[in-house]
């Protein structure tokens, strides 16, 4: 009996989850996307279905409430995951002091908690069959502190460091882990971060979300542990190694503060 290939998309409804479904689909795997965003889950499982000869289940979810990991695996463990992309993110603004708590208890909970509880819960399967491919998609923001994004630096460090991790440990077990580390890219994530404030929009150095779901893509089917897309992003990613962690720190804050004046 030939295998179904299957794949598990968090975010799948728009930005980076959006191409990257679009790639497997392509690709010829049936999908399992997640969202908040049942509107443009439906939109996007209508085009993909009449695009290419795959089936597409839609999940509406919130991935950022407390135990919703469990909650989804309970409603896909019968189906053999191929790849799992923990794509789904947001990004807030503001000092420490005076940004939201829910809001970055929300956060803390989708890139932490989620991310890491959905990848031990599926990972067991993968390894028993001898086969997986995992992408985790961090940021940039992962290599140094962020200012003004504390949580949201913080958070996308964690996910670099696990997933690096972990790919160390599943050598030779079939089963790799990839983790995208984007720069800035152009998606809703950036009105996300500005709360609909049009002139803190970010533009130097932006990338589209086509080519970044691409490179990671690529990586994420080669096997390798780490993505960086661009040339800029590599240098970038590079400098926290050679500069004092507190001149680090300052040039992210100056930037920060310059994109949204």
């Amino acid at each position: 009996m030939e295998h179904i290939k299957t794949a598990l998309v968090t975010g799948g409804a728009s930005g980076l989850g959006y191409e990257l479904a679009l790639l497997l689909a392509k690709d010829g795997y049936h999908l399992i996307l997640i969202d908040i965003n049942s509107e443009q889950l439906e939109e996007v499982k209508k085009e993909l279905e009449l695009g290419f000869k795959i089936k597409t289940r839609i999940i509406t979810k919130d991935l950022s409430l407390q135990n919703c990991a469990f909650e989804l695996f309970e409603e896909v463990k019968e189906t053999s995951i191929d790849i799992l992309i923990n794509n789904a993110g947001f990004g807030l603004f503001g000092p420490f002091y005076s940004t939201d708590w829910n809001r970055e208890l929300s956060m803390l909970n989708l890139h932490v908690i989620t991310t890491t509880q959905l990848t031990k819960l599926l990972l067991d399967d993968m390894i028993k069959r001898g086969r997986g491919r995992i992408l985790n998609v961090s940021s940039l923001a992962a290599f140094q502190p962020g200012p003004l994004m504390s949580i949201y630096y913080a958070t996308k460090a964690f996910i670099l460091s696990f997933s690096e991790a972990i790919a160390n440990e599943l050598k030779g077990t079939g089963v790799t882990v990839t983790v995208l580390c984007p720069g800035q890219t152009k998606t809703s994530f950036q009105e996300v971060v500005s709360e609909g404030n049009t002139t803190n929009k970010i533009s130097f150095n932006i990338a589209t979300a086509d080519k970044v779901a691409l490179y990671g893509y690529k990586v994420m089917m080669s096997g390798k542990t780490l993505a960086i897309p661009g040339t800029i992003n590599k240098f970038l990613s590079f400098l926290p190694r050679i500069l004092p962690r507190t001149i680090a720190t300052a040039i992210v804050r100056k930037i920060q503060q310059k994109n949204r004046e």
